[in-house]
């Protein structure tokens, strides 16, 4: 979280005021608001407000049909709910390297491709842009869908696209550590009407054909599936994040940009796909060793870390993946399924050492947006 303030609470003032805290209502319309907010900024056809970016991925696959028999590919270097989103559609998370770029790398993705491949899942990890002009001509040549996970790089671009509208479907999440927050949240993004129809069921499935008319125009058919609905107060804090998003990413990539500037010709700094999307959340600085890392993280202080420090993150700490524990009961464990369990891979032997060896020996500097010239001329000279 960046930026938060009256505007957030005044929003939520008028909501509690309304006396109208569900989704569905005759007052305030929040969350109806806030979903057309994000299609004008996005430019997609549809998107889903919903309680978490975990939610929003696994109402993708879901909306993709993913499911038992199918593998998705995803990097070795992202969140765990990237993952476990795969085995909630009951699908097996294949796992591939990064690169220099701190995302998946695409060559290694292609090595992954099997004919049970049905989705590849790029992650945009601390607002760094994917290859995903690579990753699209690989979908192309091999005939699998992308869903792009946004989570850690809401409004960011590649090449002048918002990330999340590049693939067949996107999700971003609005947790207390995201570049907007409600302090939870998530999204899912697309052009695609089935992929919405059956996320919008999916992701509300008790109550989606109860309240009001959300079910019009809606041709697919209505299933089980789980309860992630938003509220009006989450909706209304959004609306008014959503209004600062650009000023924030705005500020995060000049004050990123000056702080480059600044350490040029003294420091290597990590790669990047595309530096004018990147969100500016970031500053990679790139060592010869994880000792050398290590030294200069502690020198430094300011918030700064090793990457291959923060657990989850890596698939090395993916504990419920690597044990393939993928449901409590074993026959709803997709780990076990009879048209998953021939393919399941043996994550514990396997090894992804650019991913090793690029978290181990790079420092993750935070941007602030609020910085000032002479606060970066400080931490330059820090």
């Amino acid at each position: 979280m960046y930026r938060i303030g009256k505007a957030e609470t005044d929003a939520v003032a008028r909501v509690i005021e309304s006396r109208s805290l569900f989704k569905i209502n005759d007052a305030m319309h929040e969350t109806e608001h806030c979903e057309r907010l994000m299609r004008e900024i996005f430019g997609v056809k549809r998107a889903l407000l919903m309680t978490s970016g975990t939610g929003a991925l696994t109402s993708a696959l879901i909306g993709m049909g993913i499911g038992p028999g199918d593998e998705v590919i995803v990097p070795a270097y992202t969140y765990i709910a990237t993952a476990m989103a795969v085995v909630a559609a009951g699908a097996i998370p294949v796992i591939a390297d990064i690169n220099e770029t701190y995302t998946i790398d695409p060559a290694e993705v292609e090595k992954k491709i099997t004919p049970r491949t049905r989705c590849v899942i790029p992650v945009h990890i601390q607002g760094f842009p994917c290859d995903m002009d690579a990753i699209c001509a690989l979908a192309e040549k091999y005939g699998f869908l992308i869903l792009e996970d946004a989570c850690q790089a809401d409004g960011g671009s590649y090449r002048g696209r918002r990330l999340g509208t590049i693939g067949r479907a996107g999700a971003l999440s609005f947790n207390q550590f995201k570049i907007i927050t409600a302090g939870e949240g998530g999204a899912l993004l697309t052009d695609d009407d089935r992929i919405y129809e059956r996320a919008l069921i999916y992701h509300d499935a008790s109550a989606i054909a109860f309240f009001g008319d959300q079910l019009h125009d809606v041709t697919e058919p209505q299933f089980c599936g789980s309860e992630l609905r938003t509220n009006e107060i989450s909706a209304a804090i959004l609306h008014q994040q959503f209004l600062r998003l650009d000023g924030i990413l705005k500020d995060l990539r000049e004050n990123k940009k000056k702080l480059t500037g600044r350490l040029e010709g003294k420091y290597r700094i990590g790669k990047s796909n595309d530096l004018a999307g990147d969100c500016g959340v970031t500053l990679p600085v790139v060592f010869e060793n994880e000792a050398e890392a290590r030294v200069f993280c502690e020198k430094f202080g300011r918030g700064a870390y090793l990457p291959i420090d923060t657990g989850k993150h890596i698939y090395t700490h993916w504990t419920a993946i690597l044990e393939k524990r993928g449901a409590l009961h074993p026959r709803m464990d997709p780990f076990r399924h009879p048209d998953n369990a021939p393919f399941v891979p043996d994550y514990k032997n396997e090894t992804y050492p650019v991913t090793l060896d690029m978290l181990a020996r790079t420092v993750f500097v935070p941007i602030d947006p609020d910085w000032t010239d002479e606060d970066i001329d400080g931490i330059a000279k820090k």
